[in-house]
């Protein structure tokens, strides 16, 4: 009797949780995003009962990932150039592209007093993304060239597949600095004297944009999450971001 009992209550709590997610949205996200976004995430769904699954990597990998057709419902790129690339293929909703944050590159120095003059004296090994996959990666070599470093610090660049790997890195300790995404940096509450913001002058601008796809199975959930993501503008200047006013077209 009692195994009968226990079985009718385990029937009804899956029943019950079937129910509660009976939408769910996947979204691609961009590594340096990620932390940011699981607490968007959680907010979303207890205001809206859509269940939300997170896959996070370097933009171009995801990018890749859905030309090849992965289900994913919506995209949050590190750059703008890899969405415009999903529209100029007509691969995403009309009017769905915007830029719901712009990205700050930071020097990170594991020893403390990273500031402008230590990166230029750099000569260590220093741990940065691989510009090919992540747009974190390509400011950070364009920094070096503007710093005329790129020679001196040949061989002694360590690439991450993503900008949360060269973050890794550093935070390992197996390399003493790395040029990194800010917002990596304040959700492991570095302290302000180890880390630098570089001047945004010196690379090309990091806006962030996030498109629905076409394929996705829930058009109306996935708008609801993209205007839940551009509210968030306080969240994201407090988690190291600058934001823009990004005009919601649907």
């Amino acid at each position: 009797m009692m195994r009968c009992v226990r079985g009718m209550v385990l029937l009804c709590a899956a029943l019950l949780s079937s129910s509660v997610w009976a939408t769910e949205l996947k979204v691609a996200v961009a590594a340096n995003f990620h932390p940011v976004f699981e607490r968007i995430a959680e907010g979303f769904e207890r205001e809206s009962g859509v269940r939300v699954r997170i896959s996070s990597g370097a933009s171009g990998a995801l990018y890749t990932q859905i030309r090849h057709g992965a289900p994913f419902d919506l995209f949050l790129s590190a750059d703008s150039a890899r969405p415009a690339l999903l529209e100029q293929h007509d691969l995403i909703l009309p009017g769905s592209r915007a830029t719901y944050a712009v990205g700050i590159l930071a020097f990170w120095s594991r020893e403390g007093g990273a500031d402008e003059a230590r990166l230029r004296l750099w000569h260590q090994r220093l741990a940065i993304a691989n510009a090919r996959t992540a747009p974190y990666g390509e400011a950070a070599e364009q920094v070096l060239d503007h710093l005329a470093l790129t020679d001196s610090l040949k061989g002694k660049l360590l690439r991450g597949n993503s900008v949360v790997q060269a973050f890794q890195y550093v935070d390992s300790g197996n390399v003493g600095g790395g040029l990194v995404a800010l917002s990596l940096l304040k959700a492991r509450a570095v302290p302000e004297s180890h880390y630098w913001p570089v001047p945004p002058q010196w690379h090309h601008p990091l806006d962030q944009q996030a498109v629905i796809l076409k394929r996705t199975a829930e058009p109306e959930a996935a708008k609801a999450l993209m205007r839940y993501l551009l509210e968030q503008r306080p969240l994201l200047t407090q988690a190291g971001y600058s934001v823009i006013e990004a005009p919601i077209r649907f």
